[in-house]
């Protein structure tokens, strides 16, 4: 087998390690903002739960020893200074683990065991392995010893109270293999599929073929691009339980659901390279729409959630996928999601319009995405302008789908109530140098200090010019060294890991940028671009930033972030190459 590139080394303590497809992941991240000492199997079938502790053992004591953990897509290790331990996918499902001059312990991450909660373990005698049952997971997982001649089980059927797991080591610090598997309720016993360096390459290659896939444009220009798939690869998990399709989930660490918002910045940095994965990641909330056109909050592998909804950024995400799709969508495709989307906008229109309004109105701040942002301090059941503008654009991409699919009278039904409510908003909600928010049972209105305000830019070409000239004057106010705070960092208000009242955040940045693009700001547009991507090639892609340090923040594997970079560095790369050609053929 020819040897593949390591790929980027990453940090586990910031990025999981694992693969793509498997619901389960290596990492010290055992709960949220919560890091072991030892690495952990952790899984995210019915939740986030560690499952197994990992422990680098001296093989003559039994001791615990330290080591330092390196990792790179395919292969983990520890290293220490009388030998190593490396761990590698077999598939989504299994790891192999070897170890040299160390031994290992397997041990349940929880002593305790009751009628409903903890891992009971045992010796399996037909399949000559051992196993752990979890309660949380609802899932086995099987360690098949494959070579090495000490493996010492503890707690086998033990109830109650317990250390379970098994130390494995061979003698004279010699070489030891084993495999652990996460499964349902039983499966044949396990045959290594080949030589361990077989099962690293083999790895190996399954990252490098996406990351050819998704970022062929990357260069010295574009630094982070290969970790920024990494991220999005790893997440990505098979379909199971709830989750109807191959999914991104936001990350491997706590935020390990899919947003019904979150989704569409995956589906746009997939497109040109994995368009399959892409169209499922678009359509993913879509398959759990309720009967009144809603979309889900969130869904993960055993809950979906109703009680808030998220922005309607999809004919905006929609309009951007189709133009980077490498193939036109079918009438048959384009048909399906021209009426969920009708759906999902006709649910704006009828369950979130008090009677006799124009406009649509979120119930509280998490309905926009942007939780606790500072528009919702006065009252939260509230029209906002950002709202608006993404219906307009939803609406205009209607139009379009109506269009392409000859449904001339929808057609115009769509053009109609887009052009009446950018008329509403403009109308209703711009003083004439801002847009206000207004309460829906008060009618009283105000303004803020935060970046929420001012995304009606996103309408771009559809603005009058002093409107977006005015928006674009007052984002500047939110400009850090960093990128966009989400407050301006001299409001009163403004709180550094304050999540929307003044960090900086991806899906913001894009959005903006997009828009500030379309009204022919590019010029701002290229910085934002690129303050942004320096701010990630720096800090990595942390679920949001400290605007003033750029020190990332909660989740450090967030996958629209990465997703968000990809975008801004292809679009980057491609402008290069076109001015590079420009000039050349200038000269």
């Amino acid at each position: 087998m020819t040897a593949v590139a390591p790929g980027p080394a990453f940090s586990v303590q910031h990025i999981p390690f694992s693969t793509h497809g498997s619901w389960f992941d290596i990492s010290p991240v055992v709960a949220e903002k919560t890091y072991a000492e030892d690495l952990h199997l952790v899984s995210h079938q019915n939740g986030m739960h560690a499952v197994l502790r990992l422990i680098p053992l001296d093989p003559v004591t039994g001791d615990r020893v330290e080591t330092r953990v390196e990792a790179t897509p395919g292969l983990l290790s520890w290293i220490g200074t009388g030998g190593r331990i490396d761990l590698a996918y077999a598939s989504p499902d299994t790891v192999h683990l070897r170890g040299s001059g160390l031994g290992i312990g397997v041990l349940a991450a929880a002593r305790a065991l009751t009628p409903f909660s903890g891992t009971y373990f045992y010796r399996d005698p037909a399949a000559q392995a051992h196993v752990f049952t979890s309660y949380e997971t609802g899932r086995r997982y099987r360690v098949t010893v494959l070579s090495g001649d000490r493996a010492d089980p503890a707690g086998d059927q033990a109830l109650g109270g317990a250390e379970r797991g098994l130390t494995l080591a061979a003698a004279a610090g010699g070489d030891w293999e084993l495999a652990i598997e996460e499964l349902d309720s039983a499966r044949p016993p396990y045959v290594s599929p080949g030589p361990f360096e077989a099962v690293v390459e083999s790895g190996r290659g399954a990252f490098a073929d996406f990351v050819e896939a998704v970022a062929p444009w990357r260069s010295s220009r574009t630094p982070a691009a290969e970790l920024a798939a990494y991220v999005l690869w790893s997440a990505t998990v098979r379909p199971a339980a709830l989750v109807t399709r191959p999914a991104v989930l936001m990350s491997k660490h706590w935020m390990d659901k899919v947003w019904s918002w979150d989704h569409c910045f995956n589906a746009l940095a997939l497109a040109p390279g994995c368009p399959e994965l892409a169209v499922d990641q678009f359509a993913l909330p879509f398959d759990h729409q309720d009967a009144g056109g809603a979309l889900p909050d969130s869904v993960t592998h055993s809950e979906v959630l109703y009680n808030f909804v998220k922005p309607p950024i999809h004919g905006w995400a929609f309009g951007r996928l189709r133009r980077r799709l490498p193939t036109p969508l079918s009438d048959t495709e384009l048909t399906r999601t021209y009426d969920s989307l009708a759906r999902w906008t006709d649910f704006w229109l009828t369950a979130r319009r008090a009677p006799g309004a124009d406009l649509a109105h979120y119930q509280h701040g998490n309905d926009s995405g942007w939780d606790n942002a500072t528009t919702f301090d006065p009252e939260r059941v509230v029209v906002t302008a950002d709202l608006a503008a993404f219906l307009i654009l939803q609406m205009r991409e209607l139009a379009d789908l109506a269009a392409q699919l000859r449904k001339p009278d929808e057609t115009l039904r769509w053009t109609r109530a887009a052009e009446e409510m950018q008329s509403a908003l403009l109308d209703q909600l711009w003083t004439g140098d801002r847009f206000v928010a207004r309460g829906v049972d008060t009618g009283a209105t105000w303004g803020s200090a935060g970046l929420l305000d001012l995304m009606p830019i996103v309408l771009g070409e559809h603005l009058p010019g002093q409107v977006s000239d005015a928006l674009a004057d007052r984002i500047k106010a939110h400009l850090t060294p960093y990128g966009l705070a989400t407050e301006v960092t001299t409001s009163p208000h403004y709180v550094a890991d304050g999540y929307w009242r003044g960090p900086i955040w991806a899906p913001a940045t894009v959005l903006i940028e997009d828009g500030l693009r379309r009204a022919g700001h590019h010029r701002f547009a290229d910085d934002i671009s690129a303050r942004f991507r320096a701010l990630c090639e720096t800090h990595g892609f942390a679920e949001n930033f400290d605007a003033l340090t750029g020190t990332g923040l909660r989740d450090r594997a967030y996958t629209w972030t990465a997703s968000s970079y990809l975008l801004l560095a292809e679009a980057h790369a491609h402008a290069h190459a076109t001015h590079s050609e420009e000039a050349i053929s200038g000269s």
